[in-house]
């Protein structure tokens, strides 16, 4: 007795190249853990660029600001604010501006930067700040929550 097999023209289950449910799953699985890692660092790391941002465009205001007061004698107050960098107030005795390249930007989270003078923390100059989302305030004398 001899046992022959039968073959079949359909393709095998191996020859369909197809993924199974377990396989598409633990892919998932793998993708999920992985997301869960690097997203809160990619996060962290986008909110402490604003904070530094937010500091850089202080300092540079503050340079600007310097160069005014050199200038006129006094830093800008009232209205003008920190516009007197860049179009001459009215008061302005001895304007040789703009002192600044480009207009005046919003801070990173776009909202204008606070401005003002005489500062409650600098009496004798100004104050400049910007708050972050969280009420976090960033400014030319300290950060305070």
């Amino acid at each position: 007795m001899r046992i022959t097999s039968r073959t079949s023209n359909r393709p095998t289950r191996r020859d369909q190249g197809a993924f199974t449910l377990v396989e598409m799953l633990l892919v998932l699985t793998i993708l999920a853990i992985l997301a869960s890692i690097v997203l809160p660092k990619m996060t962290g790391n986008t909110e402490r660029a604003r904070v530094t941002a937010a500091q850089t465009q202080i300092a540079n205001l503050g340079t600007a600001l310097g160069a005014y007061e050199v200038d006129n004698g006094n830093y800008p107050r009232g209205r003008e604010g920190l516009q007197a960098l860049m179009v001459k107030p009215r008061d302005a005795i001895s304007w040789h501006g703009p002192y600044m390249e480009k207009d005046i930007i919003s801070d990173p989270w776009g909202k204008p930067y606070i401005y003002e003078c005489p500062g409650r923390h600098n009496p004798s100059g100004y104050d400049l700040y910007a708050t972050g989302p969280d009420g976090t305030i960033y400014g030319n004398w300290t950060v305070r929550k």
